[in-house]
């Protein structure tokens, strides 16, 4: 491992032939289509790639997302997945995701997986913004209940859905002053025994640089699948790693993006 800043050094106990975590012009803040994004998959080298877009409670594109990847080309070198991504919502693992698509994961008509995403603190009372969580921690919050909170609600979301993927881990806590070093052993323990009970993988996320090397190796030698994701909004980033190959930033490397 190296350290934090030029990568986990992940290539040894992640496959990055894969990307677990591309987005589509089905989300509304990316760019290509999910056929520019297989072309760019099979451009990169990849031999799996799991297509997956931001959904809420209030979202109706599910069906349409999932007739455009059924009819995606098929392609011998390279295995399509679904997902869509959600955020958990609170500390009992309730995710931003319409009922529907929750109850359809892995049947006809579904998606494979949600990825259960931290774009906010999921409180006991619902969701808190970065600001909102800072304000907390002002008053008083301790860094230690905060961070219990956030694992707290994803394990209970990895039970929940049945199906989940653990999307961009910790990548929260820099946010709100944190990181993954504020990470009790113990947590990191419990995240990677609801990600073994549930089959759960779990992501080394290339855009948001997380997790850190302990998170990596202390999962890996508990056995979870760990799975490499570029979080791509565009398909110029699919498969592409830097970060996840150890790349320094002032360093640049065929085949790879800064």
């Amino acid at each position: 491992m190296t350290d934090a800043a030029s990568g986990p050094s992940a290539a040894p106990v992640v496959d990055l032939r894969g990307d677990h975590h591309v987005h589509s012009s089905f989300s509304d803040d990316a760019v290509h289509t999910p056929a520019q994004n297989l072309a760019a998959a099979r451009a990169a080298g990849l031999t799996v790639v799991r297509m997956v877009d931001h959904v809420r409670v209030s979202t109706t594109y599910v069906p349409e997302l999932v007739a455009a990847l059924a009819a995606l080309p098929q392609h011998d070198d390279v295995r399509v997945l679904t997902g869509v991504e959600a955020k958990i919502l609170d500390t009992a693992g309730h995710v931003d995701a319409p009922p529907e698509v929750l109850a359809g994961l892995g049947g006809p008509g579904g998606v494979g997986r949600v990825l259960l995403a931290d774009h906010q603190l999921p409180g006991p009372d619902g969701p808190w913004s970065p600001r909102e969580t800072r304000r907390r921690m002002a008053e008083g919050l301790a860094a230690a209940d905060v961070v219990e909170m956030l694992v707290t609600a994803t394990v209970a979301a990895l039970h929940r859905v049945g199906r989940g993927q653990v999307a961009h881990p910790f990548s929260l806590l820099p946010k709100i002053g944190l990181s993954d070093d504020d990470v009790t052993d113990e947590l990191l323990d419990a995240l990677a025994d609801a990600a073994l009970a549930t089959g759960s993988p779990v992501e080394v996320n290339e855009k948001w640089r997380c997790p850190g090397p302990r998170a990596v190796a202390r999962w890996h030698a508990r056995g979870v699948r760990l799975v490499a994701s570029s979080d791509a909004h565009d398909s110029a980033d699919v498969g592409r790693y830097r970060w996840l190959r150890g790349v320094p930033d002032d360093e640049a490397a065929p085949g790879t993006q800064p």
